[in-house]
C-alpha cells in the first residue's frame, strides 16, 4: 500500500477534494474516452497550444516546423506564444472556444494548481491533465555581477552574509521565479533553503516572465533568478550576470515542463490527444539528437519563436556552459534532455514530488492526498497508448509509474512512497 500524508482531511480540503473529483466525473461522463475509439483518425484537424519562450517548448516548435502535426493527422495546429505563465493560465481557463488555448507547454505544477483551483479567479478549479513531460535538466539559477566576489556556486551559503548586509541596509532582497508554485520557484526555493536561506524571510520572491529576465537584472530590479534556457546564458553573454548552478546540479536528471491539456478537450478528442501526442514524440526524439542542435538552435531563435541570436541557445543545448564567473565548462552531461533517460514520460513519482513541494511552502495543505491528486491529473497511460501506436520500443517504456527513490545535491532523499518523511527531514519550510 502506497504511504501518502496520513492527517485526517478537513472538511473545507475535504470538500474542495470532492468538488474537484466531481468535475473531473463529469467530464469524463460527457465526453468517454472510449466513445471515438472506432474513429479512423483524430476527432478534430487541429489545437490550440501555449507556449514560452523557453528552450524546452523545443518539442511544440520542432513538430510544427517539420510538419509533424501534420503527419498524424493534426494539419491546423497552432502554436501561439504567451506573455507570461499568468497568460498561459487564463488562456487555458477560458479554453480553445472562447479564443483561449486548450494545451500547453506548461511548468509541471501548474496544471495541479488550476486543477485545485489554487491559481484561478474565485478559486474555481479547471480539470487538467499532463501527457507528457517535454524535458529532464537545463534550467539555470543566476546571480547579479555584484555577487561574484561571494564565489557562490551550488552552495548558496555563501549568499547568506551578503543578502543579510543588504537587508540591515535597508534594501529588499529580491529573487526572481516565474511562477508561484512552479518549477523556477521550487528550484531556487530548495537551494537558498539548502544554504540556510529562508525564502519565505530572508529575500523577497518576485515574479518575472521568463523573457523579461535578463532586462530586469540589467537595470538592478533583482539579485538573483531561476529560469530555464535561453536567459541564463543570454545573461552570461551580455556580461551582465553570472550562472551559480544549473538545476541539473541540484538534481540530476530531473522532471521540468510537461504537455498539459484541458481535461475536457482530452476527454472530447481521445484520438486528436493521442495524434499530438505521438507527433511531440518524434520531436522530441529529433530534438535529442545532438546532431540536430544547431539546427534546433536557429530554428529556435527565429523572429517568430524566441528572437534571439542562436548561440544564446545552442552552447547549453550541447552541455558547453560558460558560468560567467570564470568556469567554462564543454560537453557536460548537464544539456536538455527530451527523449533519452525517459524524458518524455509523466512519471507520477515526479508528480508527488512537486506537489509535495507545495505542501512544503505552503501552497497546499499538509493534508493534501497527494495519491489521488496525481491520479487526476496525470495521465500517463495517454502517453503509454501513444508510445505503443508509434513504435516506441518496449525497452523505452517505464514498466512503472515511479522512478523510485530521487536524491537531491545536498543528501536529501524524496521517497514518493513516503512523502511525510522527506517533509520532516527539511529544515527551512513554511508548512508545519
Amino acid at each position: 500500500m502506497t504511504k501518502f500524508l496520513t492527517t485526517a482531511i478537513s472538511r473545507r480540503s475535504m470538500l474542495k477534494t470532492t468538488a474537484t473529483a466531481a468535475l473531473v466525473s463529469a467530464v469524463r461522463s460527457a465526453f468517454p474516452s472510449g466513445a471515438f475509439a472506432a474513429a479512423a483518425g483524430p476527432e478534430v484537424k487541429g489545437i490550440k497550444l501555449g507556449y514560452i519562450a523557453l528552450t524546452d517548448a523545443a518539442p511544440l516548435i520542432v513538430a510544427k516546423e517539420k510538419g509533424l502535426f501534420e503527419k498524424h493527422g493534426l494539419p491546423e495546429v497552432d502554436v501561439a506564444k504567451q506573455a507570461s505563465w499568468g497568460a498561459t493560465r487564463d488562456n487555458l481557463v477560458l479554453g480553445g472556444a472562447a479564443n483561449g488555448i486548450d494545451g500547453a507547454h506548461i511548468l509541471s505544477p501548474l496544471p495541479y494548481l488550476m486543477h485545485t483551483g489554487k491559481v484561478t479567479q474565485n478559486n474555481k478549479p479547471v480539470p487538467m491533465a499532463i501527457l507528457a513531460r517535454l524535458n529532464l535538466d537545463s534550467q539555470g539559477i543566476s546571480v547579479a555581477k555584484d555577487y561574484a566576489a561571494t564565489g557562490v556556486q551550488l552552495d548558496a551559503s555563501k549568499l547568506k552574509e551578503a543578502f543579510a548586509k543588504k537587508k540591515a541596509a535597508g534594501n529588499e532582497v529580491k529573487v526572481a521565479m516565474t511562477f508561484p508554485g512552479g518549477t523556477h520557484d521550487l528550484w531556487i526555493r530548495y537551494w537558498l533553503a539548502a544554504g540556510g536561506i529562508d525564502p519565505n524571510k530572508d529575500v523577497s520572491t518576485i515574479v518575472v516572465p521568463p523573457p523579461q529576465m535578463v532586462a530586469n537584472m540589467k537595470v538592478g530590479n533583482m539579485d538573483a533568478f531561476c529560469v530555464g534556457e535561453p536567459w541564463n546564458e543570454q545573461l552570461v553573454n551580455q556580461g551582465i550576470g553570472f550562472t551559480a548552478a544549473t538545476t541539473g546540479e541540484l538534481w540530476k536528471h530531473h522532471p521540468e515542463k510537461a504537455l498539459g491539456l484541458r481535461a475536457e478537450w482530452l476527454e472530447k478528442n481521445p484520438n486528436a490527444a493521442k495524434a499530438l501526442l505521438m507527433a511531440i514524440m518524434e520531436a522530441q526524439q529529433w530534438a535529442d539528437r545532438m546532431e540536430n542542435k544547431d539546427e534546433m538552435a536557429e530554428i529556435l531563435g527565429r523572429r517568430q519563436w524566441f528572437n534571439v541570436p542562436p548561440k544564446d541557445v545552442a552552447g547549453r543545448l550541447k552541455g558547453d556552459i560558460n558560468y560567467g564567473n570564470g568556469r567554462d565548462v564543454k560537453a557536460t552531461d548537464l544539456f536538455m534532455k527530451f527523449w533519452r533517460d525517459n524524458a518524455s514520460y509523466p512519471f507520477k513519482s515526479h508528480d508527488a514530488w512537486f506537489v509535495t513541494e507545495n505542501v512544503r511552502w505552503g501552497t497546499f495543505a499538509p493534508n493534501t492526498d497527494i495519491k489521488t491528486l496525481v491520479s487526476q491529473v496525470n495521465r500517463e497511460d495517454v502517453w503509454r497508448d501513444a508510445a505503443k501506436e508509434l513504435g516506441v520500443a518496449a525497452a523505452d517504456i517505464p514498466a512503472s509509474p515511479s522512478r523510485g527513490k530521487e536524491v537531491f545535491f545536498d543528501g536529501k532523499v524524496f521517497d514518493p512512497e513516503n512523502p511525510s518523511a522527506y517533509l520532516d527531514s527539511l529544515a527551512i519550510k513554511a508548512a508545519s
